[in-house]
């Protein structure tokens, strides 16, 4: 595609209006379509009026585009009460211009309905609100209220396609709510195809556990999210929580971050795991998974990183309680604000709500490090498959924030199978399992690296404990036969070799005894040896001596007889 044809293409493309809604925006690639009207239908109480209202506060608040809500069955008084408690102020905006509330009361029994009756005096009106704030954006509430009058199907078809295309021509951005039909999706069957865009919102209840959720039916002209979203309606307003991101983009970042274990960092390539990535502890019931995740925390804080704990299983003061007592003292950190504990019942609500509600705390805590403590238990709020799809969304947004996490499973029977291992593994860039082994009637603690992606690790089984200062993992230990020990037989066999290995000492201290000896008494010989010697050499120099002076006389003798001699002869 050529330059020139690429930027014709872009200045022919939809323009939008950004509704400010949490997420919202992310599906909708931009907002709803601009100059267009937007249907959002739903059944009572799933919060088609309030994203109605949120849609124009937002714009007169956040993007400088004033808006007009005309109600059909509340009263201003009413939505203005009612939406107080959402913090938003709508007197307030009103008296500046920014936001003009219009309730219309309809009575069926005062309409009288002919061939000729029109929509023309609702036009009207909602042109002069438009015009005396120069308005951007519209909300009509309730399609029903406004057509309950008409029993002409042929008259309120027609009036529907002249009301979306009276907004059209007025180049106002609007949304229109509507309620769902039971044989099609809108109570009329018609207002989803002369609609632009059409929004679903459902508040449905699984298993006694309501759960919202929003869908985008159609829209012309823009690519869009086609998936069902869960959404929340909160204290400030509605937040939508996209499922997601399918393009698989995220960084991979080759930072370390210890466990804060040094020996379960050398298991896993001397440095621990890698910043961002997630982490899998499994294990039976009192193997100490909760602690693990602790420990993490504790490293997490002492580096001055945040780290937010989820937990559904403990409350806070419980959980602070229990690590105590292996001297991991996390109320030093959550009162320096270097920590958070949230806690909730995994059946308090929905997976999509905790999905939401735990998404909103990341975004509000700005954590490094994230703990789910224990992600098996929400299985009583949903399905092994629902479990597997909300932990996709949450890993994928902490991989987008770069956001270390750990989550603990408990498993039955020693066995890794199920929602709470392998059915998530694959979603886990390290697997870490702890197990008991029984010998020796009694039970001991394993642990062993099943996986971690990009790295060289450790594939022995070691034993560890939970001390009174901390996890310590300790070496391997083989006995006779090259089984692993743990525990009594371990500490037996310690024994029997330090006995072994202070009997190996003491003899060779005898040995070193006798040996001294034996030097010693040989250096006593050789000293008296050296002493003969020395005497027997005194003696032989004597001697010398002696034969030498002897040999001197001698010969000075018989140099003085010869000299004699000679005097002698004639």
């Amino acid at each position: 595609m050529t330059e020139e044809k690429s930027r014709t293409l872009k200045e022919k493309s939809l323009e939008k209006t950004p509704t400010g809604i949490n997420g919202l925006d992310d599906i909708t690639y931009g907002g709803l379509p601009r100059g267009r009207t937007t249907l959002v239908y739903g059944s009572a109480g799933s919060g088609k009026t309030l994203m109605a209202m949120e849609f124009l506060v937002n714009g007169a608040e956040k993007y400088g585009e004033p808006g007009v809500f005309m109600a059909f069955e509340e009263t201003a008084e009413d939505l203005t009460e009612n939406f107080a408690s959402l913090g938003f102020d709508l007197d307030s905006l009103e008296a500046e211009n920014r936001l003009t509330i219009d309730h219309v009361h309809i009575d069926k029994s005062e309409i009288e309905e002919t061939g000729e009756y029109d929509l023309e005096g609702l036009f009207i009106r909602l042109g002069l609100a438009i015009d005396s704030i120069g308005a951007k954006r519209v909300a009509l509430d309730t399609l029903e209220v406004l057509f309950s009058g008409f029993q002409n199907e042929a008259i309120l078809r027609s009036e529907l396609r002249r009301l979306f295309r009276w907004l059209k021509d007025r180049g106002v951005t609007a949304i229109v709510t509507g309620e769902r039909g039971e044989e099609s999706l809108t109570r009329y069957g018609l207002e989803e195809y002369v609609a632009d865009c059409v929004i679903l919102l459902d508040n449905r209840m699984e298993e006694q556990i309501a759960t919202r959720r929003l869908r985008i039916i159609k829209y012309r002209g823009s690519k869009h999210g086609t998936n069902e979203y869960p959404f929340m309606i909160e204290e400030d307003g509605i937040s939508v929580l996209p499922i997601t991101s399918l393009s698989l983009e995220h960084e991979a970042s080759t930072e370390r971050t210890s466990t804060g274990i040094p020996r379960l960092d050398t298991m896993l390539g001397v440095e621990g795991y890698y910043r961002g990535t997630t982490i899998l502890v499994s294990g039976t019931a009192g193997t100490g998974k909760t602690s693990f995740a602790a420990q993490f925390c504790k490293a997490a804080c002492e580096r001055g990183e945040r780290c937010l704990f989820f937990a559904f299983e403990e409350s806070p003061d419980q959980i602070v309680r229990n690590m105590n007592s292996i001297g991991i003292d996390l109320q030093t950190y959550i009162d320096s604000g270097l920590m958070q504990i949230h806690a909730s019942r995994p059946m308090a609500y929905g997976l999509e709500m905790h999905l939401i509600a735990m998404r909103r705390v990341l975004d509000t805590f700005k954590p490094s490090a994230v703990v789910i403590d224990p992600i098996s238990n929400l299985v009583n709020a949903g399905t092994e498959s629902d479990v597997r799809i909300m932990l996709t969304r949450l890993i994928d947004y902490l991989k987008l924030k770069n956001i270390t996490a750990i989550c603990t499973s408990l498993v039955e029977n020693e066995s890794t199978a199920g929602v709470n291992a392998e059915s998530i593994s694959s979603l886990m860039d390290t697997w870490i399992n702890l197990r008991f082994f029984e010998s020796n009637n009694e039970r001991n603690r394993g642990i062993s690296i099943i996986k971690s992606r990009g790295m060289e690790h450790s594939n022995q089984i070691r034993e560890y404990l939970l001390t009174d200062h901390g996890i310590e993992i300790q070496d391997v230990y083989l006995g006779p036969s090259g089984g692993l020990l743990m525990g009594s037989s371990r500490a037996i066999h310690e024994a029997e070799e330090m006995a072994e290995e202070m009997a190996q000492r003491q003899n060779d201290a005898r040995l070193k005894r006798e040996m001294e000896n034996k030097l010693k008494s040989l250096d006593a010989r050789i000293a008296i040896l050296n002493s003969e010697l020395e005497m027997q050499e005194e003696e032989l120099n004597k001697l010398v001596s002696e034969d030498e002076l002897r040999s001197k006389a001698l010969a000075s003798d018989r140099s003085r007889m010869a000299r004699i001699k000679k005097a002698d002869e004639p």
